[in-house]
């Protein structure tokens, strides 16, 4: 069976951009062959107030929402709805001085994206 490749980025939470702390709080692949973008972000409340007590946890949550959203695509997605998968990735993997910040940009080959996607999760968030 064929292997595709794919693209994926770390999402990552930077609550004082000043010190660089980090906490890895999701994934994004993207596989242009299998037609695949997609994201899965799960906050873990206790490491991010380790870092900084006074975070605003419920702001964090809205921004890892959004790039849920915008890996969807549609109404959701706001500006970047009508773009397709590989310009959504592009958007969301740039570089950014935010709270919410992309990793680097990493390939592989798969034969299943989405079941990729949980894997990186599994193995590199949770």
């Amino acid at each position: 069976m064929v292997r595709d490749v794919f693209e994926y980025a770390l999402v990552r939470v930077v609550p004082r951009l000043e010190r660089g702390e980090q906490v890895n709080a999701g994934v994004i692949v993207y596989c242009r062959a299998q037609g695949f973008l997609g994201a899965r972000c799960v906050l873990d409340e206790g490491r991010l107030r380790a870092l900084d007590p006074g975070v605003d946890v419920r702001g964090v949550g809205r921004a890892l929402d959004a790039v849920e959203l915008v890996c969807r695509g549609g109404a959701g997605a706001g500006p970047a709805r009508d773009e397709d998968a590989g310009r959504r990735f592009r958007w969301l993997t740039s570089p950014r001085s935010t709270i919410v910040q992309p990793g680097a940009i990493h390939t592989g080959l798969t034969r299943d994206a989405a079941g990729e996607l949980a894997r990186l999760v599994d193995r590199l968030v949770l």
